[in-house]
């Protein structure tokens, strides 16, 4: 099942203010976020820390592993389906229940973001062809992107390399706007409503990335992909603009979430 939001290419919302949360200042009040993780050591890394800076409980679920998503997002400020190693493509069950599942957070108007798989679920479910790059090129490393009119209004200092870590890409789904492009892999970020997917990897921390160049080290050798010393050298350039970026994304995304809910959650 496929929903898709009527959005306008050309009209995309700025972020509001955190001002405009009904549940105060304490953060005992603030719902959690729903955090979907894919393998049994994965952390929600650097998103997982500006969420919990913010207030933020979180709800940690791993589907493939058993565990249930929530009927509704009615007592959560939004959910983020993180990465891994398998595709949107794939025909496990649990693959297939997480992009229908990601339905319920379109008809709800909850805020949703997806990083990497996540992204991809999300076109996928938005109906967007989800594929790897027709010459096998990879993006393994930090590589340019450039946001759109559409991006710099939703929201403003974008980075200008990004991490990534991933061999497959999506399509624009139709009626999302385009927030962030690149040259591999054109569409690196777009809107659907108060759904957000990222194609690249905000979330790794100092401590992620060496782990994944450790384990994931046979698929540097891969076209495209940037040598293991080059991750760490680029992270020293790049990485600051990246944090500063995201907790700015973090904390305008969550203010998506509709006021009743939150009001209701500090009662």
């Amino acid at each position: 099942m496929s929903f898709r939001p009527a959005i306008a290419s050309g009209s995309v919302l700025p972020f509001p203010g955190r001002g405009t949360h009904a549940a105060g200042p304490d953060a005992d009040a603030l719902l959690p976020v729903l955090i979907v993780l894919h393998q049994e050591t994965s952390t929600p890394g650097r998103v997982g820390n500006v969420l919990r800076a913010l207030g933020h409980p979180l709800d940690i679920r791993r589907p493939r592993f058993g565990d249930p998503l929530p009927e509704t997002l009615d007592r959560h400020a939004g959910a983020v389906f993180f990465g891994g190693p398998m595709s949107a493509n794939d025909s496990d069950v649990y693959v297939r229940r997480e992009i229908d599942w990601i339905e319920i957070a379109l008809r709800e108007q909850r805020p949703f973001l997806g990083i990497c798989l996540g992204a991809q679920m999300l076109a996928k479910q938005l109906g967007a062809k989800v594929a790897p790059h027709l010459h096998g090129v990879t993006q393994i490393g930090y590589y340019p992107i450039r946001p759109t009119a559409a991006g710099n209004a939703a929201c403003p200092d974008w980075p200008d390399h990004v991490y990534h870590w991933h061999r497959e890409g999506f399509e624009l789904p139709h009626g999302a706007a385009l927030l962030a492009e690149g040259d591999d892999f054109p569409v690196q970020a777009f809107q659907s409503g108060h759904a957000f997917g990222f194609q690249f990897h905000p979330d790794v921390t100092y401590a992620m990335m060496h782990c994944w160049t450790t384990r994931g080290y046979d698929n540097m050798d891969s076209p495209g992909a940037r040598a293991r010393h080059q991750h760490f050298a680029d992270r020293a350039v790049y990485d600051f603009a990246e944090r500063a970026w995201l907790r700015q994304f973090i904390d305008g995304w969550l203010a998506r979430t509709p006021r009743l809910i939150l009001a209701e959650a500090a009662e």
